[in-house]
């Protein structure tokens, strides 16, 4: 019986030791520094820092009920909104590696394994984008049917980065809510947390 509960104790432990190794991991828990110089992509890429950051921490802490509520019949849960973020997120990826954006069949994934995906594209992203000098060279393009459908990069801004910094802060009131607030002590305006 002690060594079942040992060793028990231990695979406990161990997971929660590697979950919080893994979180300590993810990128945004604080905006990364500013590009030196003003630049199209310096600009783009504080754009995606801002939404990374702003995605880390609408979604910290996010518990299972937080995960499922939604504020009406016809509305998104938590859950699907993040998801829905998660998608744009390959779009904004996909235009930084000029891949054409198709539909994709994901594996089944925790809602942790997503966040910490949505967070890397983003970083992907803005590491891209921020030594980028011609952003017209990055168009947003959809596979088709018959052929591709490619929009300007001006799309990605009024479209994907705003879309998501738009249910970002979604998930924030939603939260809210479900009796989860956003932590007080995030600044937004700073990028990290005040102490």
């Amino acid at each position: 019986m002690y060594f079942k509960n040992f060793i028990f104790l231990t695979i406990l432990l161990t997971s929660l030791f590697m979950t919080a190794q893994q979180d300590s991991q993810l990128p945004y828990a604080e905006i990364p520094e500013a590009p030196d110089a003003y630049t199209p992509g310096g600009l783009v890429s504080r754009m995606i820092d801002g939404l990374g950051f702003r995605y880390y921490w609408a979604t910290e802490g996010l518990r299972p009920e937080d995960l499922k509520y939604k504020a009406s019949l016809e509305g998104r849960t938590s859950e699907e909104t993040a998801d829905h973020i998660l998608g744009l997120s390959y779009v904004v990826l996909n235009s930084a590696l000029r891949q054409v954006n198709e539909p994709r069949e994901e594996a089944p994934m925790t809602f942790d394994q997503k966040r910490a995906l949505t967070l890397k594209n983003l970083e992907q992203a803005s590491r891209i984008f921020r030594s980028a000098e011609d952003l017209g060279e990055y168009p947003v393009v959809f596979k088709g049917k018959e052929s591709n459908v490619e929009y300007p990069f001006w799309n990605q801004v009024n479209g994907p980065i705003s879309d998501a910094l738009w249910h970002c802060g979604q998930l924030v009131l939603l939260r809210r809510a479900s009796g989860n607030p956003f932590n007080s002590k995030v600044s937004v305006f700073m990028g990290k947390l005040r102490k």
